[in-house]
């Protein structure tokens, strides 16, 4: 118990202080260049030249932007129109587009003000390089942005947090009953009873986490049923995709419950150690901080945070209306977490028969 009590949370102090941050930076940027000049061209370079915008790519159209807004892979979309550095010289005035995901409004705000920071000072840069003195002394230049914010046009936290509440609240409730199951039969001695039976390892794991992953289901639908009349949350995607992926990550929580108390011997242990991989795969799985942000060992670290694709997949089905192409990946990874902790928990349970 002395090493759960001290060295557990000093690991979580370390790991956490620097993975939990509510900067944002290394924003997703992507751009549409229908312009083609040079003023156009010294727009993006403010934006590739900025501290928080990763700019990735150039996308030949609007289709091809919002598909990969879609999918997650882009976090702002700045369409230059066509004819943009003519409108600069002969009218002084301009207009640019600006998409952003606002699932997380917060964030989007945010975003926002970076991008409009960002444009301001090009329309110093404009009047000082781009412009002749002739025009220089007439009205000056300006750029207007005209920002759309996707998935949730109100800005309203509660629809950023209430999927990823959900995701809570199926992954602890299993995970902590599922992680004191085993330890509960050694404690009242039953467990002796169960191992010189016939029964198998498999059919005996398949026991216990068959009622568990009944129990998620129902936590599930008791959540989405909340959100929906309380909190009035969109869902514009498939409720049945939904329950699909949840079958599977409950039985990766099921399965790490399980290995959990085969290696404890009391249930307050068992409590211990799965509210410290709780808390971690809490806090660095996107839910209240951007893992764009966090440090690159701690992004590389998310990749085996199964709660991580729970939060993603929530979002952009309920959201977004994500299809299960949308979502093949995360279902991929979630698919290989569940066999792998579920052959983990069958190999370590020790039956004498």
């Amino acid at each position: 118990m002395l090493p759960i009590i001290f060295v557990l949370p000093l690991i979580q102090l370390v790991i956490l202080s620097n993975a939990a941050t509510f900067e944002i930076k290394n924003i997703a940027f992507a751009y549409i260049d229908n312009d083609h000049s040079s003023a156009s061209r010294a727009l993006i370079e403010k934006f590739n030249a900025s501290t928080y915008f990763n700019v990735l790519t150039h996308f030949p159209s609007e289709a091809k932007a919002s598909a990969a807004m879609l999918k997650g892979e882009v976090d702002v979309v700045l369409e230059i129109p066509r004819h943009f550095e003519r409108q600069l010289q002969k009218s002084k005035q301009a207009h640019l587009g600006v998409t952003i995901n606002a699932i997380d409004g917060a964030a989007a705000g945010v975003k926002n003000v970076y991008v409009t920071q960002i444009i301001q000072t090009f329309n110093q840069h404009i009047k000082v390089n781009l412009l002749q003195p002739s025009d220089m002394l007439s009205q000056p230049s300006t750029i207007n942005t005209i920002p759309l914010f996707w998935y949730n046009e109100t800005l309203n936290y509660k629809t950023f947090m209430v999927p990823g509440i959900l995701v809570l609240l199926v992954t602890m409730i299993t995970l902590f009953l599922s992680g004191m199951n085993i330890v509960r039969e050694k404690e009242i001695g039953t467990l002796e009873q169960i191992n010189v039976t016939p029964i198998k390892k498999r059919q005996f794991i398949i026991g216990k986490l068959f009622p568990f992953w009944v129990l998620g289901l129902g936590l599930l639908t008791i959540g989405l049923t909340i959100a929906k009349l309380i909190f009035n949350i969109p869902m514009i995607g498939s409720l049945a995709l939904m329950y699909f992926y949840t079958s599977i990550y409950i039985l990766v929580v099921l399965g790490i419950g399980l290995f959990i108390s085969n290696f404890t011997d009391t249930q307050q242990q068992a409590m211990f150690i799965s509210w410290f991989f709780m808390v971690i795969f809490i806090l660095m799985s996107g839910l209240f901080t951007p893992i764009e942000s966090m440090p690159k060992w701690a992004q590389i670290i998310t990749e085996f945070n199964p709660i991580k694709y729970f939060v993603e997949v929530m979002r952009m089905v309920m959201l977004k209306g994500s299809g299960f192409m949308d979502i093949l990946p995360q279902v991929t990874k979630t698919l290989l977490y569940a066999l792998i902790m579920n052959g983990l928990a069958v190999w370590s349970y020790k039956k004498t028969s």
